[in-house]
Formats: C-alpha cells, sequence, structure tokens
C-alpha cells in the first residue's frame, strides 16, 4: 500500500516536469509563443496547488478511494486529451485537468500512510514516500528527454496515459478504503482550515513547508544563471550539477524517515530545518570560491532540505486525526504557493546577479519562521 499510494503521488511532480526538455519542440510544434508553452507548466503548478484545499476536506468527508478512483481516471482521460491537442489553447485546457484529477493522489496518499501506520512506523514510512515522491521532479524530465526526443511530445503524454490505467487498475483492485470511523463528518467549513491554522503545529509545519519550497526554488530557477555568469557552464554541463541537487534530496528524505525513530518529531523538525537553514548560508559564502564547493553546499542543501520533509508530515498525521487529509491539503498548498513565490520574487531581489541579496532574504525568512516554530512546539511533545 505504501508503494501504491506514494507512486500516485509521484505521478504530480512527474507530470509536471516530464516534457519540459522538449519545449521548444513543443512551441514549434503549435506554432505558438514561449510565454503560451510555459503557462502550460505553470497552469498545472497553479491548478494542483488549488486542488489540494478541495481534495483535503473531500477525502476526509467521503473516504480515500472515493476520491483518489476518480482523480486517476480524470488524469488518465486528460493526458489522451493533451496527446491529441489540436492546439495550444487545447493543451492549456488538458493540462489543467490533468492537474484537477492527480492533485488528488498526494493528499489520499499522504493521508492512507498515516491511517495505516503509527509510532515509528510511520516516520519510517513517511521517509519512504517523500523519497519517491522526490523522484518525480528528477525522473521526469530524463524520461521526457529520451521518449520526447524519440516520439515527439505526442509520445511524452502516450506515456502519462499508459501510467495513468495502470495506477487507475491496481489502485481500483489493491487500494482498500482506509478512513477511520471517527472520521469527519458530512458537512465542512472554513472553521475547519481556521481549528488547523490556529493550532501551534498547524501553521508551523505550514509556515515551514512554504520557505522552504520558496527557498527551494531560488536554487532551481537561478541556478543555471548564477552558473552560467560565475561558470561559464554549457546547457548539459548544467544539467550535471543539477544532478547531486537532485540525489541528495532523494537521500535526505530517506534519511529523515529513520531520523525520527530517534529523535522525537517536533525535536527533529526544528533540528533539521534549523540546518537547512545553515546549508542556506554555506552556499552563500562558498558558491563563487569554486565549481566544486558550489557543488558540495548544493549536495548539503538538498540533504538538509530531505531531512526535515518526512517530519512535517508525519506531524500533520499525528496532530490531525479527524482533518488529517484537510491539514495535508493546506500544508500542500502552502509548499505549492512556496513554489511560485519564489521565482517571482526572486526576480526582483536577483537583478543584477545579486546572489547574495536572492540567498540572504531566503535565509533570514527562513531562520525566522524556523525560530517562530521552535517556539511555538515547546512543550507540546506530548499533546495529541
Amino acid at each position: 500500500m505504501l508503494y501504491l499510494v506514494a507512486f500516485a503521488a509521484f505521478l504530480g511532480p512527474f507530470t509536471q516536469t516530464i516534457y519540459t526538455p522538449i519545449l521548444p519542440e513543443v512551441q514549434g510544434h503549435f506554432a505558438t509563443t514561449q510565454f503560451l508553452v510555459n503557462l502550460s507548466i505553470s497552469i498545472f503548478t497553479i491548478v494542483l496547488a488549488a486542488m489540494q484545499i478541495v481534495y483535503g476536506p473531500l477525502t476526509d468527508r467521503k473516504g480515500r478511494r472515493y476520491v483518489l478512483l476518480p482523480g486517476i481516471f480524470l488524469y488518465t482521460l486528460a493526458s489522451i486529451g493533451c496527446a491529441f491537442a489540436p492546439s495550444i489553447e487545447t493543451l492549456l485546457i488538458f493540462r489543467s485537468l490533468q492537474a484537477v484529477g492527480i492533485a488528488a493522489g498526494s493528499v489520499v496518499a499522504t493521508t492512507v500512510i498515516g491511517d495505516l501506520f503509527s509510532g515509528k512506523e510511520r516516520g519510517r514510512a513517511m521517509g519512504t514516500f517523500q523519497m519517491l515522491v522526490a523522484l518525480g521532479p528528477v525522473l521526469g524530465p530524463v524520461i521526457g528527454g529520451f521518449v520526447g526526443g524519440s516520439f515527439g511530445s505526442r509520445g511524452v503524454f502516450f506515456v502519462l496515459v499508459a501510467t495513468g490505467l495502470l495506477m487507475l487498475v491496481l489502485n481500483w483492485r489493491l487500494l482498500p478504503e482506509t478512513k477511520p470511523e471517527t472520521g469527519g463528518g458530512e458537512r465542512f467549513g472554513l472553521a475547519d482550515f481556521a481549528r488547523i491554522l490556529r493550532d501551534p503545529t498547524g501553521h508551523s509545519v505550514v509556515l515551514l513547508g512554504f520557505v522552504q519550497y520558496y527557498t527551494f526554488y531560488n536554487f532551481l530557477v537561478f541556478l543555471p544563471d548564477i552558473l552560467t555568469d560565475t561558470y561559464g557552464l554549457t546547457a548539459e554541463e548544467k544539467g550535471i550539477v543539477f544532478l547531486p541537487l537532485s540525489l541528495s534530496l532523494v537521500a535526505g528524505t530517506y534519511l529523515g524517515g529513520r531520523i525520527q525513530e530517534r529523535i522525537p518529531p517536533r525535536k527533529s523538525l526544528v533540528l533539521t530545518a534549523g540546518l537547512n537553514v545553515v546549508s542556506v548560508l554555506v552556499f552563500i559564502l562558498a558558491a563563487h570560491l569554486s565549481l566544486w564547493t558550489l557543488v558540495v553546499t548544493l549536495i548539503l542543501f538538498g540533504i538538509c532540505l530531505g531531512l526535515s520533509l518526512p517530519v512535517q508530515t508525519t506531524l500533520l498525521s499525528e496532530r490531525f486525526v479527524r482533518e488529517r487529509a484537510t491539514a495535508i491539503g493546506v500544508y500542500n498548498f502552502s509548499r505549492y504557493m512556496g513554489m511560485a513565490a519564489g521565482p517571482l520574487l526572486g526576480s526582483l531581489l536577483y537583478q543584477g546577479s545579486r546572489l547574495g541579496v536572492l540567498f540572504g532574504f531566503a535565509a533570514l525568512l527562513f531562520g525566522a519562521v524556523v525560530l517562530f516554530a521552535g517556539r511555538q512546539l515547546k512543550g507540546t511533545e506530548s499533546t495529541r
């Protein structure tokens, strides 16, 4: 069950990035502008974020299978639509529908893991889950580049169709309904969101999720400029530099699930997030020294980010039993908003290649949130 639902969550970031290597070819195929082609990536992310708020309460009220199976079915149909889209406008519509469908994966997967596991096993399971999800944006461009180079953009979407059908059949046959009898009632109100955000654990984890992904996307978006301006790397060489960051993130998420077995989750959250702040400061100091020191600091950041992610979903699953899926939905929404804010605000801070200003602001914001979370979570270890 762990691997089954984790793969459903994996499909979100995988679908988000799978055809980024062939965006120029997609632009040529539709004879459209770069803005509209890039919008097909952005609109997927925006819809993915918005649907977290919808699917969270729905999963708590109606059940896990009730939400996931129709979501995967819609995703599969939308992938077929993407493959046969006659225009960029049609592609944008079907990309939005893809996101509407697969957005169910991340909410339901984390909720099912919270239902099935408890104690130390839950922390370990969350680590494995986060590791698999982290592979999504790593494998997406790799597989997309290979398939797109051989079969074009239509071939890329047919891969998603086949994957969606496989996941639909497996979840229909194997996934039980894990919604506990004490799950949410039939009615939902804004007070459910307010209750999560008022809780010290709730707002601490939500804020950390936002700031971590804000910082992470500063790296993803502006690192190519740094590598070009400072070290003059080619596109292929820049791709290789990204690989250690991706792999260290995957390794960190795996280790993060195990750390919770030795350190209480709330202490682990503040400790690992604090280390993540330190890794950003080290990057600011070492990025210009040499390419090797830059790569080492990227590895450090990836590991520290990965260490912190499993404990966040573990804490939410433990703290909110009745509103487990709603809490996960709010958390996921916050992370996606961090992804969107990183490039937007970062573009203003990085003008003139001001690396110190860009990442200094991220470290300052990040550090302030960690201190706030530490104060909020102090003495709450034994609460339920």
